[in-house]
């Protein structure tokens, strides 16, 4: 893998905000291509990192996903429950550990076996959340619960079973517009784990 560092000098940060998570503004100068230093500001949003996982059956060509309220949708304008893969915050744990333990939370089935596919930075403009992804089959006899999320952290959460070609054609449509859910559906589908 190549890569190429970023030059930076005079980083200064100042704490916006530790209510929920932690935002704070960082001014520093930037070495652009041409050699010159350029003063920059941006704001930075450090909630931590997640995993989230896409659970399927090859027999019944089916995903498990989730719906429930996302109050950051809401205020951009996204009037609906959004339909997504079970996901949660590592909160000290590691991305295995915290993935399994959140997809018997959120969704009622108990894995144990999981794949990691990739990792990703989701919006590195302004968060510095990296997601771990996951996929893990998943059958009847795996469930543990209804699922559901937790109550203490205002969880309310509707545990969905579509055949796959429905979660595909639900990216086309607009049904489903979370791009975490969005990727491990597409990876399921290049990788011909599912048939669509």
């Amino acid at each position: 893998m190549t890569t190429k560092q970023p030059q930076l000098r005079n980083i200064k940060e100042k704490l916006l905000s530790d209510n929920w998570y932690i935002l704070k503004k960082y001014t520093y100068e930037l070495q652009r291509r041409d050699g010159s230093w350029q003063q920059q500001e941006r704001e930075v949003y450090d909630k931590g990192n997640g995993a989230v996982i896409l659970l399927y059956n090859k027999i019944k060509n089916s995903v498990i996903l989730i719906r429930q309220f996302r109050m950051p949708m809401y205020v951009g304008g996204y009037q609906h429950l959004l339909i997504e893969a079970a996901a949660g915050l590592l909160e000290d744990a590691s991305p295995e550990e915290r993935i399994i333990a959140e997809t018997e939370e959120e969704t009622g089935f108990k894995v144990d076996k999981i794949e990691k596919v990739f990792e990703a930075f989701m919006s590195p403009g302004s968060v510095t959340e990296k997601l771990y992804f996951y996929i893990a089959q998943y059958d009847e006899n795996n469930r543990s619960n209804d699922g559901g999320g937790l109550i203490e952290e205002g969880e309310d959460i509707e545990v969905l079973e579509w055949p796959f070609p429905k979660a595909l054609e639900a990216i086309k449509t607009g049904e489903i517009i979370d791009g975490k859910t969005i990727m491990l559906i597409q990876h399921l589908a290049l990788n011909s784990i599912l048939k669509y």
